[in-house]
């Protein structure tokens, strides 16, 4: 018999399932070790060397772990694939060399990216020793962690009393914070006018057109700067006569954009359902984890910790097929998408975050999950298959109007869109794609090029410049990923 290590309980319970009677899963319940709070935990004179203490909860797993591994044939570290999983097999790996429980017994190290039977038998039939280069680069980033805020806090602590710790990375999203509330206290609000007109076609079909133009100078946002000026345009325009001097229709598409890393998955949950990025990596665990699912136990997605937007062959396979079946065949590109990724220090180690089957729907687990887990699994669902599926096909209609009073002229513009195809926004619209639809449904009547225009009304709407907003934690996290701080398994912890 073998023991096989991972980190939760509800993984060890669903692996145990897989693996049957010659392996025991046991639990490490996350990190076993860590730096004491005290000085001499790391020694920069020792070349970094590093003093680890294990707390009583942590002493009894690990002697439960030693106690089975005498009595096993061998040792299986198979905690999650990234490198705080690397860094909890080593720490679990040298526990058990002091203790002495090992005695030549073969060790090997497995990682899976989704915890379903195939994966975990996959990764079974393929071990690996522990990944020294990973290691090192954790008790780097544990060191830095440990002499930053281990050296900071109590300076900042006697100038701010009451101050939350300083941290090789908090602090720089504080700084992001801080600098942010300065813009917003040194924000000084302007006045600004927008002049619209209703104008009716010799249709007598009515439209909204811009003013874009005035006496022959192209219009900056804030170039009607009072209500005089508008008041003099609106003026100008409520006695001219109005012509379409053009009218340019032009198709467009639009891509779908890639399946979650865990940053657009904590921006995402937190825009349209609501969450945290500690409950949404919460619910993801769960659903990485296993659920039961109509008597069969089975991870539903993927690793949640990723930086990565690509997907394995087979999985795109299987969402091309799930598109077909789902939505239909003229919903199914000719050739697969595949993506890169954007983010700066992006390691790209895992697959994005998607379903581990397809054939899963949203709707056909929704009786298995509670509320959250069944949004969070729909809106991953969802945005795994858009990533597959046709463009979305746009007309967008561009029409020119000149408005003439006298010597005096005007330059307006109408714009509408008509989706001619939804492609994938059958299946998932980001906020993006909101806000563009918004201005899309605009339909335009028909226009003429050439023709006459009718005056129905001059409307000028009074606005203020508006102060940059306060970060949300989505918008925090966004910006952390654009300037290549943190990872993926440390935006939570940043946040808290």
């Amino acid at each position: 018999m073998d023991v096989v290590v991972v980190e939760s309980p509800a993984k060890a319970k669903t692996i145990n399932k897989y693996l049957g009677k010659n392996y025991k899963v046991l639990a490490s319940f996350g990190h076993v070790r860590d730096l004491p709070a005290k000085d001499g935990s790391v020694r920069p004179d020792e070349d970094f060397a590093m003093s680890w203490s294990v707390d009583t909860a942590s002493g009894k797993r690990l002697a439960d772990i030693a106690k089975a591994v005498k009595d096993a044939d061998g040792l299986i570290l198979a905690t999650d694939p990234d490198r705080e999983g690397e860094a909890i097999s080593w720490h679990v790996l040298e526990v058990l060399k002091q203790k002495r429980a090992l005695k030549d017994k073969p060790v090997s190290r497995v990682v899976f990216n989704a915890i379903t039977k195939a994966s975990v038998l996959d990764a079974m039939a393929n071990p690996r020793q522990i990944d020294a280069p990973l290691v090192d680069a954790y008790l780097a980033r544990r060191a830095l962690d440990y002499l930053v805020g281990f050296t900071l806090s109590p300076v900042l602590w006697r100038k701010l009393p009451g101050a939350r710790s300083a941290g090789r990375v908090q602090s720089v999203a504080l700084r992001l914070v801080c600098d942010r509330e300065s813009e917003i206290e040194r924000f000084i609000r302007e006045e600004y006018w927008q002049i619209a007109a209703i104008l009716d076609t010799p249709r007598n079909d009515s439209f909204e057109a811009r003013l874009t133009a005035y006496a022959g100078k192209k219009l900056q946002k804030l170039d009607i700067a009072n209500k005089a000026q508008a008041d003099d345009i609106k003026a100008m325009l409520e006695g001219a006569t109005f012509k379409a001097l053009s009218v340019e229709a032009k198709p467009t598409k639009r891509n779908p954009g890639p399946p979650f890393t865990t940053s657009t998955l904590q921006q995402a949950a937190s825009s349209r359902l609501g969450f945290s990025a500690n409950r949404t990596m919460q619910v993801a665990q769960k659903l990485y984890e296993g659920m039961d699912v109509g008597g069969e136990t089975a991870g539903l997605i993927t690793y949640m910790r990723t930086d990565g937007v690509q997907m394995a062959p087979e999985a795109i396979e299987a969402a091309r097929n799930a598109i077909v079946s789902e939505f239909g065949a003229k919903y199914l590109p000719e050739k697969p998408r595949f993506y890169t990724t954007k983010a700066k220090n992006a390691q790209e180690a895992h697959e994005a975050i998607r379903p581990t089957d397809f054939k899963r729907t949203p709707a056909s687990v929704r009786q298995y999950l509670d509320a959250d887990q069944a949004r969070l699994y729909e809106l991953i669902w969802k945005r795994a298959i858009a990533s597959q599926m046709q463009p979305a096909e746009i007309e967008r209609t561009t029409v020119e109007i000149e408005a003439v009073n006298g010597a005096r002229t005007a330059e307006l513009r109408a714009i509408g869109s008509v989706i001619r195809f939804d492609g994938f926004i059958a299946a998932y619209t980001d906020q993006k794609d909101e806000d563009a639809e918004d201005e899309e449904s605009r339909r335009l009547p028909e226009i003429r090029s050439g023709e006459q225009l009718a005056r129905q009304a001059i409307n000028a709407t009074q606005h203020t410049t508006e102060p940059p907003p306060r970060y949300s934690e989505a918008s925090l996290i966004k910006k952390l990923e654009e300037l290549g701080i943190g990872r993926p398994s440390t935006y939570t912890a940043i946040l808290k």
